[in-house]
Parts: C-alpha cells; structure tokens; sequence
C-alpha cells in the first residue's frame, strides 16, 4: 500500500466549492501537490491534480489506480484537512459511500499501465 508520510493542506477562503489544496508527501521523498479539498451538496471530497486541455476540459495527470487506494488518499487528505481547519470532513466516507471511479479518467491500459490483480 501507498506510504503517505505527511499532508500539507493551504486553506482556500472564498471560494463556493474549493476549500484548500493539499500535498502529499510519499516515503518522505516524493511531492503530489495541487490535490484540491472540495464540498458540495454531499460533503467533502478530494480531486487529483490535474491541467486543462486545449478544448477547456480538465485531465487528471496523476491519480490512484484503484477505488481503495483512491479512498485511502481521500481519508488522508480529509484527515489532513480536518486537523487543520477544525471542520468535519470525512462523514461521507464514514457512511460507507467511500471513492467514486469517475468515467472520464483514462482508463489504466490507456494510460500504458497494466493492473495488478488483486492477491
């Protein structure tokens, strides 16, 4: 499973759905940033980093492979966000909703990849 060895959160005031950006900090050596701490009408979520395209659509350039290691990054993440802001986060995943694969993500082969099956 993936190493997170700490998460950086910078809150984001005024905004109607954004409300920080994180970093994660993996085996003490390697940064994600611009991961986005979001809310809506179903509570707090987590976005992957991602860039615009030429048409005004966004891509994920980097995101988990699969739903549980999508949904543990989320939990850190929210965690992360929890403890600095006082606001609680992670309710939807406590309930049991967990990740949500999003159907616009290139799909692992697309990406050259080939998954792993699961022991």
């Amino acid at each position: 499973m993936l190493n997170i060895t700490e998460v950086r959160i910078t809150k984001v005031d005024g905004d109607d759905k954004l409300r920080a950006f994180a970093g994660m900090v993996l085996d003490d050596c390697f940064l994600v940033g611009d991961l986005r701490v979001m809310e809506n009408e179903e509570g707090y979520y987590v976005t992957m980093p991602s860039k615009r395209k030429r048409d005004g659509s966004f891509k994920d350039i980097a995101y988990p492979l699969s739903p549980d290691t999508k949904e543990f990054v989320e939990r850190k993440v929210l965690l992360a966000y929890e403890a600095a802001t006082g606001n609680r986060a992670i309710s939807r995943i406590e309930d049991g909703q967990g990740a949500t694969v999003r159907p616009d993500l290139l799909g692992v082969e697309e990406f050259g990849f080939t998954p792993k099956a699961n022991p």
